[in-house]
């Protein structure tokens, strides 16, 4: 029987196939578009990246289908983790393209990285941001557009995604270019009633108001039980 990792995908059968078509068609990594080859080839767009990712070569040449070396199972699964690793953080550059552009584009109309949970937001289709650019810091988070606010994956697989593999800049790099799809902002908000009626203000101030007093009364306690 063939082994699978924890998303549940075949891991050691993906040789079958090519490999960028196994990464994307494992559960967990909807999220990534395709990366055209020829990017991953070119050297100028790895700059740098061989700090992050050892074995460089042996990760190219499994992400290009090109890897024959003979190896140990234990020497082949670090090169795959490698690579996967890799094709993240390529994927950060590469969708800030224009062509990485209009593969995310589509992507984002059809919903794949979900709606936003936001009532007044009215279903609107959510893109996936990195709260740093640096590898291993954050998960990866959505961003709404309408409520420009962040909600983290309902999926665990999606929640364990490393954010660095989509960066900071993309969901603003897809208006600067598509600013004809930056949905207008909705001035709807939810204001509490009780039997219909809403809250009068002078309510709220005085709520606040006692909340303050009873604060400021324990910290004065605490300032004379220190004094005794």
């Amino acid at each position: 029987m063939a082994e699978q990792d924890e998303s549940g995908s075949d891991y050691s059968g993906y040789s079958e196939y090519y490999w960028i078509d196994w990464f994307l068609g494992a559960k967990g990594n909807e999220y990534f578009c395709d990366i055209d080859t020829e990017y991953i080839t070119d050297r100028f767009n790895l700059t740098g990246l061989n700090l992050e990712v050892s074995c460089m070569q042996q990760a190219i040449d499994i992400i290009t289908d090109n890897f024959d070396t003979p190896c140990k199972d234990e020497e082949r699964e670090l090169y795959d983790t490698m690579a996967q690793h890799l094709y993240g953080l390529v994927h950060a550059r590469y969708i800030l393209t224009a062509r990485g552009l209009q593969k995310m584009l589509e992507k984002y109309r059809n919903c794949d990285f979900g709606i936003c949970p936001r009532v007044y937001c009215q279903q609107q289709p959510l893109l996936p941001i990195g709260l740093s650019d640096q590898p291993r810091t954050n998960t990866v988070k959505l961003y709404c557009p309408k409520c420009e606010d962040l909600y983290n994956p309902k999926s665990s697989r999606h929640s364990r995604i490393d954010g660095a593999y989509f960066g900071t800049s993309f969901p603003g790099m897809l208006f600067q270019v598509y600013p004809q799809l930056v949905p207008s902002k909705s001035s709807d908000r939810f204001v509490p009633t009780i039997f219909g009626f809403k809250i009068h203000r002078n309510a709220k101030l005085a709520r606040w108001q006692e909340r303050k007093r009873l604060e400021q009364e324990e910290r004065l306690a605490v300032v004379e039980h220190k004094a005794r």
